[in-house]
């Protein structure tokens, strides 16, 4: 096969692919393959034309299709194309996510470029200032998993949001997600909240944070945190309810999802109480938390039922994706902290979100707090946020 590489570009307008194909098949050329895009208004095309079997000289060729391209207003270059053998290849989608600002793609592709990581696709869309770059790499000989660690690290000192996919699980459609609530679907901590109500909030700050570090266990921090809170009366919780704030960007992207079919749920350490209104409010298929125990309007310093901590979540989890008929590598996990860490590990992809170390190490991606709706850019849904960004 003797072949031949044609790339077009010029100001995009209808029949530029036509008028060139035209040529190639009135002469006997073969296109074996084609790429073709259009960027700032900008027509961009390459094909890789095999011909063995054209009627006329290479030079005749390049001839019509530099007439044909002057005819219609585009350049057109012509070269001989060497098909070099193709080695397996190791590929991963990663989405850089982050506020717009000069050498956002220099400092990552450095990155990538230390690493021997090769690209082979970029794509940018837009969101205001918020900006979403995809890449489309080989990561070649380098470990995986290492390179995911590192680029992690890296890209973070660059202030920017990293989300690192295989490929072959990036590309099938998710279905179902779960969130956190404290401090990832909503801005508040609950159980500080209650805390400051009750007139005990350093003493539950201290085992609040020890529990999202993992120096103690969920369960003990959970239970020691809630007996602080005897005699509260019901009626806070619902001041506290009414003061929430959703997390910037959390209700439209929820509401894309249910859009494009996904089960949303919500899986979370923290109450029943804020967790069904938060199912009511935002339309959620299910939401799950521990159930305070109330008695004459008053908390009793109990909890009721089992306790949701880090095991618990997947196996929720695990029980809506069978009840659902989900994989694994159709679920999105989102979390902040060590409670989340089995979840978002076990998920197709597991989302650190504005989270601590513990989690970040285990994650396929960080996002930051004011970054959520950047998800939208990892999971596809772009069309509805994110455009082609033309200045």
């Amino acid at each position: 096969m003797k072949l031949i590489a044609v790339s077009v570009y010029g100001e995009d307008k209808p029949g530029i692919v036509y008028s060139i194909s035209e040529v190639l098949a009135e002469n006997n050329v073969n296109i074996v393959d084609i790429e073709q895009t259009v960027l700032q208004g900008m027509f961009l095309m390459f094909i890789v034309g095999d011909v063995e079997k054209c009627k006329i000289s290479l030079e005749e060729l390049e001839k019509k299709l530099k007439d044909r391209g002057e005819k219609i207003g585009v350049t057109v270059h012509v070269a001989p194309f060497e098909r070099k053998k193709q080695r397996e290849k190791k590929l991963y989608q990663i989405t850089i996510i982050g506020k717009d600002r000069v050498g956002i793609v220099r400092d990552v592709t450095k990155i990538l470029f230390q690493h021997g990581i090769n690209i082979e696709k970029t794509s940018l869309t837009a969101r205001d200032q918020l900006i979403s770059i995809t890449f489309l790499v080989d990561v070649r000989e380098a470990n995986p998993e290492e390179v995911k660690r590192q680029l992690k690290e890296e890209v973070e000192k660059t202030g920017l949001d990293i989300v690192i996919q295989p490929y072959e699980i990036a590309k099938k459609q998710k279905r179902l997600i779960v969130f956190d609530m404290d401090s990832t679907l909503i801005e508040n901590e609950i159980i500080d909240e209650l805390a400051k109500a009750a007139g005990v909030e350093e003493e539950v700050r201290k085992l609040t944070e020890k529990a999202m570090s993992g120096e103690i266990d969920f369960e003990t921090a959970l239970r020691e945190r809630v007996r602080l809170l005897k005699g509260l009366p019901v009626e806070v919780l619902e001041k506290i309810y009414s003061e929430i704030k959703l997390t910037e960007g959390a209700k439209e992207l929820i509401q894309a999802l249910k859009e494009s079919g996904y089960k949303v749920a919500l899986v979370s350490g923290g109450f029943t109480y804020f967790t069904e209104k938060l199912k009511e409010e935002l339309g959620l298929d299910y939401a799950f938390g521990n159930e305070l125990e109330i008695k004459d309007g008053k908390l009793t310093g109990e909890i009721k039922g089992r306790i949701i901590d880090a095991e618990e979540k997947a196996r929720i989890i695990k029980e809506i994706a069978e009840k659902e008929g989900i994989s694994e590598e159709n679920i999105v996990a989102v979390g902040d902290g060590a409670n989340d860490r089995i979840m978002v590990k076990n998920a197709g992809l597991g989302i650190a979100f504005n989270a601590k170390k513990v989690l970040k190490e285990i994650a396929d991606g960080t996002i930051s707090k004011e970054n959520l709706i950047g998800l939208a850019s990892v999971l596809g849904l772009s069309e509805k946020f994110f455009k082609k960004r033309i200045e």
